[in-house]
């Protein structure tokens, strides 16, 4: 579907209200929200990505909100729209967390937050899943192993400060490769409750997935029991000798 871009005074109306109010728009909580939107200094959204909603192409859509593209201070960024039925009263807990996994420079950067929108940068790419499908050639198996140890990389960060993804298991749906791997979607994070990114994500790359079946055709995968061995290990103390430990029972380490 092409993609066409709409100024955002005119997101109040139909069809484009039905994204702004998803999944029950009503014209006079549109029209805050658009006023929300000029607060936040977003001139257009542009209707583009592989979900469609309403006959409206979106970057994507979740449980609290739903992703476009827009445009802010002349660049294009990502707008998250909290949905009107969504168990969260606002969006700025959320972008709380996201600027906590910021300060060790995880997932995409917080642009600006309010009630019902967070702007963040576009994080643009493929899912690993579909990246990974689509790798070919010599070296596809060191391309791999780059973007996973990355990955990997950027879970331990989390574990460290006590901040939980809490969506790992599913990762497929939850990094973007571009120039680098990008961990996203952080509305299912928390403090409160033990980390699991390095255990959850290994697992979901290395162990049960569909991602795992596509990987097994790019390198070999190690040992199932020496794999888990290792994440129990890890997961009983997570320190950095043990994430090194498993790093290189995954063959992911740089030596």
């Amino acid at each position: 579907m092409d993609s066409f871009s709409v100024p955002a005074g005119r997101l109040g109306r139909p069809p484009y209200s039905f994204i702004l109010g998803y999944p029950r728009p009503a014209p006079r909580e549109a029209e805050r929200r658009v006023a929300e939107l000029r607060g936040l200094g977003v001139k257009s959204v542009t209707f583009a990505g592989p979900t469609v909603l309403n006959s409206l192409p979106v970057l994507g859509k979740g449980y609290v909100g739903v992703v476009v593209l827009a445009k802010r201070a002349g660049r294009m960024v990502a707008l998250k729209i909290r949905r009107v039925d969504s168990s969260r009263p606002e969006m700025k807990s959320e972008a709380r967390l996201l600027r906590l996994a910021n300060k060790v420079n995880v997932g995409p950067r917080l642009i600006d937050c309010s009630k019902n929108f967070m702007v963040m940068e576009y994080v643009e790419g493929r899912r690993i899943i579909d990246w990974a499908g689509e790798l070919k050639g010599r070296g596809r198996a060191a391309r791999f192993r780059e973007v996973a140890r990355r990955v990997l990389e950027d879970c331990y960060s989390l574990d460290r400060i006590g901040l939980d993804h809490g969506e790992l298991s599913y990762i497929h749906k939850h990094v973007i490769v571009g120039r680098s791997p990008c961990i996203i979607d952080f509305e299912s994070a928390s403090t409160e409750r033990r980390t699991s990114n390095v255990t959850s994500a290994t697992q979901s790359i290395f162990i049960g997935s569909g991602l795992s079946s596509k990987v097994g055709r790019i390198m070999r995968i190690p040992d199932r029991d020496i794999m888990i061995k290792s994440l129990k290990k890890y997961k009983h103390e997570q320190s950095r000798s043990n994430f090194d430990g498993l790093l290189a029972v995954l063959g992911l380490d740089k030596n």
